[in-house]
């Protein structure tokens, strides 16, 4: 065991093994190379040691014994006696596969199985760079404290520092970033490792939140089943759709005996339905993330973010205390918020989080419902209604000023994106999820369930994670994402013959280029001009790629729009298969109109309050 700074206490392990002389590696093990000049590998004669097959075999029972439902597989040779341990499995109905060539994207899709199912998902790749492309997913998985299981073949200890090929030091690769890493030598029987790690990835050891681990299960030829076996009969998997529908909780209305405080509830990303329900008890305003899965109910105000100055120190009704729920990530408003001297903040923290270090975060972490009720207090008479009224106010300003762009906008999309979603929604980073953040109108109940990758807010692997938590969901899946998000995984939409097309809407508000920026600081330098086209070209990154071409090549369906009529009238039609949906839309006003919101918000909600 290695200590680890801060929350994480990763176990990192190594069972041990004589290593045997015998001759260099076999066989690449890419789908790409193939062939090697390398010798084959040489079998110890030790007669306690297990066949590669007879290991791969116990490995993939302890996994499926473990709760791992799904394992994306990507072709290898090292990692074939797994490959074909988990065919039989499939084929006797233990296990379901996917498999997928880019092992980037097939870490994401794991990813996605395991957020949709809240199962450890598991992801095969062979030896060398096949495991460095999982690196993204994993980090992601650490912070977003998602179970992914990592199966990671190797070369047996005595090649390793050879030159054989594909040879490198894949123990404890991941560093910091895993729960649990383990190197099970060729040979040895690795059924405790493998307990061990899925105890790691689902969070069963104390103080310990649930995350990724790597199991790095070294195999020594023959790599391939004994002449004469051959898969099991065929048998029918019983199939099981996680209930991932929307949640609604109810808590008793908060004690008269409270005292009053001018209170918030924030609800960051992953905070679920407690703090709905938290801020409803205690007749509290409700500001919500998107992925909060809680933005709806009678106390959840939409563009709240640009109320919040309106109720700083110098305002009538000051914010004196925030309660959070999950983690904030979208906005310098509530880091602001967050970071005021005035307000005291406390985090509702019952199990333990991986999205950040004990003593790093000023919020006061409590564990129980009943000490943030005494922190919280319930709300003054007119505190709700004072918020409700500046909400609605925003939200009319929002309205008018919408419909005046002649093409679709972020935020318009982002607005009927939210209408309309049902069952699954992802919401991609960069600009996407911030949208919906300012033009998502909070309904009374959830219409869908809400992901998104805010572990580390990367945009990589978005069309990867879509995919999964479509099948592992088993409901129809929208998912809203930039051309350059998209793009960046346009990879994802490969699946090969035979491979499961599942129920997913691919929202592409295509400007052309990255509009983030434009929002930022770099957006005044570009208007300042002091760079000339530098910023353009390295933040804006644009692009002349046909959406259309490229959706064509993959074999998805693919319809374009540019007015939010066309696009309201798409997003009603039934989601079956795979399609894009690309929204055309121009990115060099999008400064401009944030102002004119801002302007017209502010005037709005002045005028409430001032009555």
């Amino acid at each position: 065991m290695r200590e680890r700074p801060g929350w994480q206490t990763g176990l990192v392990t190594s069972l041990n093994e004589p290593s045997p002389d015998t001759t260099p590696d076999p066989a690449s093990d890419t789908a790409t190379d193939t062939s090697s000049e390398d010798a084959p590998d040489s079998t110890p004669g030790a007669g306690t040691q297990l066949s590669a097959l007879a290991a791969a075999r116990i490995a993939v029972g302890v996994l499926v014994d473990g709760g791992v439902q799904h394992v994306v597989v990507s072709p290898g040779s090292r990692s074939a006696p797994m490959a074909y341990a988990l065919a039989e499995a499939s084929a006797e109905g233990r296990v379901e596969l996917l498999v997928r060539i880019d092992e980037r994207s097939a870490g994401f899709t794991a990813l996605g199985l395991a957020l949709a199912t809240g199962s450890p998902a598991a992801v095969l790749t062979t030896s060398g760079t096949a495991v460095g492309n999982l690196m993204p997913a994993v980090m992601e998985a650490n912070h977003a404290a998602v179970p992914l299981v990592v199966l990671s073949a190797d070369r047996p200890d005595e090649l390793r520092g050879t030159g054989a090929n594909q040879t490198t030091v894949q123990p404890d690769l991941f560093g910091e970033q895993v729960r649990f890493a383990v190197d099970v030598p060729a040979g040895a029987d690795p059924e405790r490792a493998i307990r061990t790690g899925l105890s790691a990835a689902t969070g069963a050891f104390p103080d310990l939140p649930p995350g990724p681990v790597q199991l790095n299960l070294a195999f020594r030829d023959p790599l391939v089943p004994s002449p004469g076996e051959k898969l099991p009969a065929a048998a029918e998997r019983q199939r099981y759709r996680i209930g991932t529908e929307p949640l609604i909780m109810n808590l008793p209305p908060a004690s008269a005996e409270l005292p009053e405080r001018r209170t918030v509830v924030l609800a960051g990303h992953d905070a679920g339905p407690v703090a709905e329900a938290f801020a409803r008890a205690h007749g509290l305003p409700l500001l919500a993330e998107p992925s909060s899965n809680s933005r709806f109910g009678p106390n959840a105000v939409g563009p709240y973010r640009l109320l919040l100055e309106h109720f700083g120190p110098g305002s009538d009704q000051p914010i004196e205390r925030v309660v959070l729920f999950g983690r904030p990530t979208l906005s310098r408003p509530v880091a602001a918020l967050l970071a005021r001297a005035d307000v005291q903040a406390a985090l509702y923290q019952p199990v333990p989080v991986a999205w950040y270090e004990p003593g790093r975060r000023t919020e006061l972490p409590l564990e129980s419902l009943a000490d943030l009720a005494d922190f919280a207090g319930r709300g003054p008479s007119t505190w709700l209604d004072t918020w409700l009224l500046a909400g609605s106010a925003a939200q009319h300003a929002l309205d008018r000023i919408l419909p005046e762009e002649a093409r679709a906008t972020g935020p318009a999309v982002g607005s009927l994106v939210w209408k309309h979603a049902r069952g699954q929604l992802l919401l991609g980073s960069s600009n996407g999820i911030r949208d919906v953040d300012l033009a998502g109108l909070p309904a009374p109940e959830p219409a869908a369930t809400v992901y998104a990758n805010r572990g580390l807010a990367g945009i990589d692997g978005t069309i990867s994670t879509a995919t999964g938590i479509a099948v592992g969901g088993r409901q129809e899946t929208t998912v809203l994402l930039g051309d350059v998000t998209f793009l960046h995984d346009a990879g994802g939409l490969l699946l090969g013959a035979g491979e499961e097309q599942p129920p997913l809407r691919i929202v592409v508000l295509n400007d052309f280029g990255g509009a983030i920026f434009d929002l930022l600081e770099h957006g005044a330098v570009r208007e300042a001009g002091t760079y000339g086209d530098a910023v353009e070209r390295l933040f804006g990154t644009p692009h002349t790629v046909d959406t259309a071409a490229l959706a064509a090549a993959y074999g998805v369906r693919h319809c374009s729009v540019s007015t939010t009529a066309a696009l309201a009238e798409a997003l009603k039609q039934p989601i079956e298969g795979r399609s894009i949906l690309e929204v055309r839309t121009d990115r060099q006003g999008l400064r401009a109109l944030h102002a004119r919101i801002k302007e017209a918000v502010a005037a709005a909600v002045g005028g409430v309050l001032a009555r």
